[in-house]
């Protein structure tokens, strides 16, 4: 499952296991990517994301009120955890990796362009493209954290 994938499953609860994919086979990728593996991991992962966008799109839309679910996971939290802002702290909250790796694999999956090596502008583009991702598949998102 892909990491934005874990994201609205962790959200939406059931109706977003339909999200479950399974990167196409090697005979489903271009040929002129077999040569290169660098492509062919890119096409396997926009894919995969194309997939998983299809299968929430496709099953019907959940409509969940994210900052209700999220504030509800933060209040049963241990820790502090700035959702509205963070994506690591998001990432936290849903109990998935946040790790620099795991982002930088999700900045690919939603066609990030900038440069991975300024994580905190990757952050916070992840964040408000997560929010709008979310908001695509059925999510009730304040508009605040969209933008």
């Amino acid at each position: 499952m892909s990491i934005f994938g874990k994201i609205a499953a962790a959200i939406f609860g059931g109706a977003a296991n339909a999200a479950e994919v399974v990167p196409p086979s090697a005979g489903t990728a271009p040929t002129s990517s077999s040569s290169n593996p660098v492509a062919a991991a890119k096409a396997a992962v926009a894919g995969a994301v194309a997939a998983a966008t299809s299968a929430v799109a496709g099953a019907a839309k959940p409509t969940v009120d994210v900052a209700a679910v999220l504030d509800k996971l933060d209040e049963d939290s241990d820790e502090s955890l700035d959702w509205r802002v963070s994506i690591v702290d998001l990432m936290k909250l849903l109990k998935l990796d946040s790790s620099l790796m795991s982002r930088k694999e999700l900045a690919t999956e939603l066609h990030y362009t900038g440069d991975m090596g300024d994580s905190a502008g990757m952050n916070v583009w992840l964040h408000k493209q997560v929010m709008t991702k979310l908001a695509e598949n059925g999510g009730v998102v304040p508009a605040d954290l969209k933008h």
